[in-house]
């Protein structure tokens, strides 16, 4: 049963996409789309409660006809799936993520996210099979999105640069029966290293430099500068130490910080003073610091003319309202978005008050029946978008100019 509307939302229901056609027919490349995807259904649906491992999802992929390249451009965990039909057209990307969470599992649904991909890729293979349209799928099997940012270092060794346009969908709490096309927040990841020198905390506290202390007039410095923020910057961080003891003055520390705003822009700017808390607790305790600046997380580029074709579709044909509703957490697809014409929509699957993403309940209601449906559902409209990049000459023109931000910087 399906949560209550209260449960999936708090404040005003977001804009929704306007409809731009009455409605779709049935036609055959979509007929093609829908048949596939209802046959292997189950199959998605034992892979979505499976997923242990990358070789699940490659051996999958290359059973349904496509070349598989496992540990892609290095990266252990990563790998490419590619079909190509005729000569020559266009070509449509696609992600799969795959990572879960320590200790809580696929708390964030990348088990739907990973499905979605590969029932998309399967899914257009069968409409340019169909209509023998020429063209080429390549679905990427992308690690390390929750920490590490896979998709970024996939995208600075080229792993998209053959694409045309790039596609994908992640789950969340929401409006029931709902997808959103919305953007989400530029990241950093900071890891803060403390050096300090160890002595007898009783026998001779002088003697000793106190990392521990300037993790906490870290943490205490952040915690100030947040009534200096704006409402939709975030800052969120834990500490952790080396065999610490109370009875020793503690000689390191480490902390992990992700700092958020809503552009990249944006963060920069907040980068920079969050730096300073840190720098600042170190001199006052005497400590050293050593600061790691991970890749960033761009915010989500949507493309407006992908977005609203999807919108229109899964709206006339499968009754979910399309909004425009953004998000405050972070993806690497963001970098994705700004190299290449891209979409990424949040789709609603039902959970449990307060069990959004990151939490048990979220894990559980990734694994719902109810959360399959409403992916596959996702997947087939994607799988008509995606198709439309290679099919459609006019429809592609129209995708292109709307590419790029014009205030995009490189990092």
């Amino acid at each position: 049963m399906l949560t209550p509307l209260e449960d999936w939302w708090v404040g005003d229901i977001p804009p929704a996409y306007s409809q731009t056609c009455t409605g779709h027919q049935t036609n055959a490349p979509q007929a093609a789309i829908e048949e596939v995807l209802d046959k292997i259904d189950n199959g998605l649906r034992e892979l979505s409660l499976n997923i242990h491992s990358h070789d699940i999802l490659t051996d999958f992929m290359e059973s349904h006809g496509f070349k598989v390249t496992r540990h892609y451009l290095g990266l252990d965990t990563a790998w490419k799936a590619e079909y190509t039909h005729g000569k020559g057209g266009r070509v449509l990307g696609i992600n799969s993520e795959m990572d879960a969470l320590d200790g809580l599992g696929h708390a964030c649904g990348h088990n739907l996210i990973a499905i979605s991909g590969v029932g998309v890729a399967i899914a257009v293979k069968a409409a340019l099979q169909s209509q023998n349209v020429s063209g080429k799928v390549v679905l990427l099997g992308t690690p390390a999105e929750e920490a590490g940012g896979g998709k970024a270092i996939l995208l600075e060794r080229g792993g998209y640069k053959e694409m045309d346009a790039c596609i994908m969908c992640h789950p969340g709490p929401g409006l029931p029966h709902s997808v959103s096309a919305g953007s989400s927040s530029a990241m950093q990841s900071i890891e803060v290293e403390y050096f300090g020198r160890s002595a007898h905390a009783g026998a001779a506290p002088w003697e000793g430099t106190n990392a521990l202390d300037a993790a906490f007039l870290a943490y205490s410095n952040i915690s100030v500068l947040r009534q200096q923020m704006k409402p939709d910057y975030r800052i969120h961080g834990v500490v952790n130490g080396r065999d610490w003891a109370p009875n020793v003055i503690p000689d390191y520390s480490q902390m992990r910080w992700l700092v958020r705003a809503p552009t990249y822009r944006e963060l920069e700017a907040f980068v920079e003073r969050v730096k300073n808390c840190f720098e600042a607790a170190a001199l006052a305790t005497s400590c050293s610091i050593n600061m790691k600046i991970q890749t960033p997380y761009y915010d989500l580029n949507q493309n407006p003319v992908l977005a609203q074709d999807f919108a229109d579709f899964v709206g006339s044909q499968y009754g979910l309202l399309a909004t425009t509703a953004g998000t405050s957490a972070s993806t690497d697809f963001g970098n994705v978005s700004y190299q290449l014409p891209s979409l990424h929509p949040l789709f609603a699957i039902p959970t449990e008050p307060r069990g959004g993403n990151h939490t048990p309940a979220f894990a559980k209601a990734a694994a719902s029946k109810e959360a399959h449906v409403a992916t596959i559902l996702v997947t087939k409209g994607l799988a008509l978008s995606g198709y439309h990049v290679l099919n459609d000459d006019s429809f592609f023109t129209k995708v292109t100019p709307g590419a790029l931000h014009p205030f995009h910087q490189e990092p």
